[in-house]
């Protein structure tokens, strides 16, 4: 896919190049062709053609957001007490 979208950009830069230097030609027609034969079609096109893979991807990332909230809560203590660090915790009181 990105192997037509390089060959594009390349007939364009050229295209450019050809209208910015001839005599006919201008730096503004150059700046035009670049635009409307250049920059919005391909941004267009790579768009359409990337549809799938970011519609993949968030699957993916949904897929994921599910496992990990089937898996439960998640504890930062490696004994699993699941008392933070941060927070000081009373002293068990004993009875004489």
């Amino acid at each position: 896919m990105y192997i037509v979208a390089i060959a594009w950009a390349f007939v364009v830069v050229l295209m450019t190049l050809v209208e910015a230097t001839s005599p006919q030609g201008s730096v503004l027609g150059a700046l035009f062709t670049l635009l409307l034969y250049g920059v919005i079609p391909l941004s267009v096109v790579l768009y359409i053609l990337g549809t799938p893979a970011r519609r993949r991807a968030r699957l993916c990332m949904t897929e994921q957001a599910e496992a990990v909230a089937a898996s439960g809560p998640i504890s930062d203590d490696p004994d699993g007490s699941r008392v933070s660090a941060g927070v000081p915790v009373a002293p068990e009181r004993e009875e004489p």
